[in-house]
């Protein structure tokens, strides 16, 4: 019951953003628009972008911006509890989202059993496991004790940093092609 709370929240959060974000930046948002009609998933962005993408670009303070790539994805080199671990930013997803191989690499320990959380995929239902990622990284932007989904490899080729870590930071928009994280 609180899950579905949870999700219409996120789900309103969304809506009432499109506004402001369409003000902010018309043709990121048409880009954004664009993906949603090519019913393109995460999970197919996360493996297009495995590719060598633009880095992210350390400002003063601690900032970041990440430019986007040629489909209008924000993708960079995150870092884990210290691993580094290519990631795409997911404003769509409620939680940041690592796959198991993932979790053992950044030295989550799961059980079978921990995988007893139904969760709505782009992708369709799947098992996942709550856990939270100790810190979480990007320039100077440190986060710590980070909430997260863990999915099956099969279920997930990627990272997907979402709301659990965004929510965290002071501000972040969408600013001329890039995002711009802000602690």
């Amino acid at each position: 019951m609180l899950r579905n709370f949870i999700l219409l929240g996120a789900v309103a959060g969304i809506f009432a953003a499109i506004p402001a974000i369409y003000q902010q930046n018309p043709q990121a948002f048409g880009g954004m628009l664009r993906r949603v009609l090519e019913e393109e998933t995460p999970r197919e962005a996360v493996r297009r972008t495995a590719a060598p993408v633009k880095r992210a670009e350390p400002l003063s303070g601690r900032k970041v911006r990440i430019p986007s790539d040629g489909r209008g994805h924000y993708a960079a080199e995150f870092k884990l509890n210290g691993r580094t671990i290519h990631a795409v930013v997911d404003t769509g997803a409620t939680f940041v989202a690592i796959n198991e191989s993932t979790a053992r690499r950044i030295g989550l320990k799961l059980s079978q059993s921990d995988f007893r959380h139904r969760v709505d995929t782009a992708n369709g239902t799947t098992a996942a496991a709550a856990a939270a990622i100790g810190n979480l990284q990007i320039g100077r932007i440190f986060v710590e004790d980070v909430q997260a989904v863990v999915l099956k490899d099969e279920a997930l080729s990627g990272t997907l940093v979402g709301m659990s870590f965004l929510n965290r930071l002071s501000r972040f928009e969408m600013e001329n092609g890039a995002l711009l994280l802000e602690q």
